[in-house]
C-alpha cells in the first residue's frame, strides 16, 4: 500500500508537545514481520492487530485535556504586571463555566484599545474576575462609555469596575455617581466609599439612601459632616432610617448636643457599636483612670472617640500620664484629647523636653503640659528646642531620639 502522510492539527492556544524523531520512533518500535505482526512467540496466541497506515511522519501527541478554570484564568491574571498567581486561583472559582478564551480575549483587547494600562486591567480582573466573561458590546462598552462621559479617568474607571463586583449592571451607574460624587465631595472619595461598601451601587437611592441622608441632616449635621461621617461608616447610607435615628439618639445621650462641633464625632463613635459594648467601655474607662461617673461622662462628652480606643491603648496612656507624669485624674477627664495623641511620637518626647528645660532653669515660668501637646511640631521646635541650641546643643538630637522610641536616661546639656 502507498504510504499515507498524517497531518498534525495543533489546536490554537494549546501548548505543543515535543515530537519524537523518526529515528527514535523506529528504535522504540518492535520488529515487524512481513504480515505486519510483531515477531514474538506470544503473538501466535493473540488476534491479529489492526493494520495502521505506514507513515514517515512523527506520531501525534495525545489530545490535550479540557482546560481547568485555573489554566483558563492564569493567562489573564498572572503576567508580571498583573495580579499574582493567588489572584488566578481566586478568579478560577468565578470562571468555572468558562470553556473558551474568546470572551476574555475580547475584553482585554477592548480595554487595551480604550487606553487602559496593564495595572488598570490588573485592578479590574483582580477586583471582579467575572468581567472577563462580559459581553463587550452589550455590557462593558456602554459602561465604560458612561463612566468616561462623567469625567472619570481610565484609572478611576478601572477602580470603579473592580470594586463593584459585577453590580454595575443592576442599575444606572451614572445616576448613582451623579448623586454620590457631590455627597462625598469628589470622585476619589466616592471610590473610597464604594471600595469599603460596594452595596452603595445596588442600593435604591430614592427608598434607602436619600431618606438616610435626610435623617442625618434633620439631626443637625451639615453636608460636610455627613460626607466625613459616611466615609467612616458607609453603612449609614444603606441601613434603615430607624437605625439612623437610634444611633443619633445614642450619640445625644452621651451629653453631646445636636448641632455642636463634636456631634459628628459622637455619632461616629457609637455607630453600629451596640449598647452593651458602649456600657462595657464606660466601665473600663472608670476602672483604668479611676474616674467617677461624672468624670467619665465629662471625658466622653468632650472626646467621644474614647469609646472606640482599644483597651491596650488606654491602659498604656493611663500608666504613663498618671504614674510617670503625675497628672491628676480630674485633669485628664477635662482634657481627654490627651488620650488621642501618640504615646511614642508625642506624649513621651515632649514630656522629656519640658521636664529637662524645667529642671535646668531654661523655662522662666511653668508650662502646662497639655498646652505643649496641643501645638504643631513646627511650633514646638520653635518654642522649646531651637532657642536652646547653644546652652543645650544635644537637645534636638535627644528629642529626635525620643520620637524614635529611644527613652533617654537624661537629656544632655553639653
Amino acid at each position: 500500500r502507498g504510504a499515507h502522510t498524517l497531518r498534525s492539527h495543533q489546536p490554537t492556544g494549546r501548548r505543543s508537545f515535543p515530537h519524537p524523531s523518526p529515528r527514535a520512533a523506529a528504535a522504540a518500535a518492535p520488529p515487524c514481520s512481513a504480515s505486519g505482526a510483531a515477531s514474538s512467540p506470544a503473538s501466535a496466541h493473540l488476534p491479529p492487530p489492526l493494520r495502521a497506515p505506514i507513515s514517515t511522519a512523527p506520531s501525534l501527541p495525545p489530545p490535550p485535556r479540557p482546560s481547568s478554570p485555573q489554566t483558563l484564568a492564569s493567562p489573564w491574571t498572572t503576567t508580571s504586571s498583573r495580579p499574582a498567581a493567588s489572584q488566578a486561583l481566586k478568579a478560577s472559582a468565578k470562571l468555572s463555566h468558562l470553556k473558551s478564551p474568546t470572551k476574555p480575549d475580547a475584553v482585554l483587547s477592548f480595554l487595551a484599545a480604550q487606553g487602559f494600562s496593564s495595572s488598570d486591567v490588573a485592578a479590574v480582573v483582580a477586583g471582579d474576575p467575572k468581567v472577563l466573561c462580559s459581553r463587550v458590546d452589550g455590557y462593558l462598552g456602554p459602561v465604560v462609555a458612561q463612566l468616561t462621559g462623567l469625567g472619570l479617568s481610565r484609572s478611576q474607571t478601572a477602580r470603579l469596575i473592580s470594586c463593584c463586583h459585577g453590580n454595575l449592571h443592576l442599575t444606572s451607574i451614572v445616576s448613582k455617581l451623579q448623586y454620590y460624587m457631590p455627597l462625598f465631595g469628589s470622585i476619589d472619595n466616592t471610590l473610597r466609599a464604594l471600595k469599603g461598601h460596594f452595596y452603595l451601587i445596588s442600593s435604591n437611592l430614592e427608598r434607602v439612601v436619600k431618606p438616610n441622608v435626610a435623617t442625618l441632616r434633620d439631626s443637625g449635621l451639615g453636608d460636610c459632616d455627613i460626607a466625613k461621617l459616611c466615609l467612616a461608616h458607609t453603612r449609614l447610607l444603606t441601613t434603615s432610617v430607624e437605625s439612623i435615628r437610634a444611633i443619633v439618639a445614642c450619640a445625644e445621650s452621651l451629653g453631646v448636643p445636636r448641632g455642636s462641633r463634636m456631634f459628628r464625632h459622637a455619632v461616629c463613635a457609637v455607630a453600629f457599636l451596640g449598647v452593651d459594648k458602649i456600657a462595657a467601655k464606660v466601665v473600663y474607662l472608670k476602672k483604668t483612670f479611676r474616674w467617677s461617673d461624672a468624670q467619665v461622662g465629662i471625658a466622653v462628652s468632650k472626646f467621644p472617640p474614647l469609646l472606640r480606643r482599644s483597651k491596650d491603648s488606654l491602659q498604656r496612656r493611663s500608666e504613663f500620664l498618671i504614674s510617670e507624669v503625675g497628672l491628676e485624674r480630674t485633669y485628664i477627664a477635662h482634657r481627654p484629647m490627651l488620650l488621642s495623641y501618640s504615646l511614642e511620637g508625642r506624649l513621651r518626647p515632649r514630656y522629656y523636653v519640658v521636664k529637662f528645660l524645667k529642671e535646668n532653669g531654661f523655662l522662666n515660668h511653668d508650662r502646662d503640659y497639655y498646652n505643649t501637646l496641643n501645638i504643631s511640631e513646627k511650633t514646638f521646635m520653635e518654642k522649646f528646642v531651637c532657642p536652646h541650641k547653644e546652652a543645650a546643643p544635644h537637645l534636638a538630637e535627644d528629642y529626635a531620639g525620643a520620637c524614635r522610641g529611644e527613652v533617654p536616661t537624661r537629656f544632655r546639656i553639653a
